[in-house]
């Protein structure tokens, strides 16, 4: 059975898998987002850095574990790393961390509307060698609310938009202030589904196997 790998300590990007019919392996990378961006060449498209970050991830994962020879893998695994980062007057965001950043970006994109990009990286490794790879992003579209005085300080005091890409979420607080979006919502919550689902049969892997690999008996 071929066993799924998420790169990624997200809990939403978990959840969404979950959703989905797929229990994935966590194994979670120690890349330096920040230096695999600045190591990129000066104009590097958004929709690359965001793809780049992606590979960044799961071959970090694939070689840990490739090494390690991590036997409850198996001998058949794909590998999966996202970054997200929102793309907002031509300038890549990603998590904020402080709440003075948090408040300076909504002050910026409230009413407003913004392109999250996701970007994807597919590693299928079989028999202790990698053997196949699929790359690419998705991109929706935001269209934000603006939240009262108040709405805001209290969004921010709950410390969500500290840790995620563009400061804010679609399934958790931020998505009161979320009007709509143009694209796949799976997405913006941080593994896009359709297009992971043609990233994998790129590798040679349908969703009925790894469906049939989390089915009881």
């Amino acid at each position: 059975m071929t066993r799924f790998v998420l790169a990624s300590a997200s809990p939403a990007r978990r959840e969404v898998l979950r959703s989905a019919g797929i229990e994935p392996v966590v194994l979670v990378s120690d890349v330096d987002e920040d230096a695999v961006a600045a190591a990129l060449p000066e104009g590097t498209p958004p929709h690359r850095v965001v793809v780049e970050l992606a590979r960044a991830k799961a071959e970090s994962v694939a070689a840990e574990f490739l090494a390690a020879g991590t036997a409850e893998l198996g001998a058949d695994s794909v590998v999966v790393g996202c970054d997200s980062m929102l793309l907002v007057d031509g300038e890549l965001q990603g998590k904020p961390h402080t709440p003075e950043i948090a408040r300076t970006r909504w002050a910026v994109m409230a009413g407003r509307s913004a392109d999250l990009i996701t970007g994807h990286c597919v590693l299928r490794v079989r028999d202790g060698e990698i053997v196949g790879s699929a790359l690419d992003c998705s991109a929706t579209t935001v269209h934000f609310g603006k939240p009262e005085p108040e709405e805001l300080n209290a969004y921010i005091d709950s410390g969500e938009p500290l840790k995620v890409a563009g400061a804010f979420t679609l399934d958790g607080r931020g998505g009161w202030f979320v009007d709509r979006i143009d694209g796949d919502p799976s997405s913006v919550i941080g593994i896009g589904l359709p297009l992971l689902r043609r990233l994998l049969g790129d590798v040679g892997v349908g969703i009925a196997q790894l469906w049939a690999a989390d089915t009881p008996g």
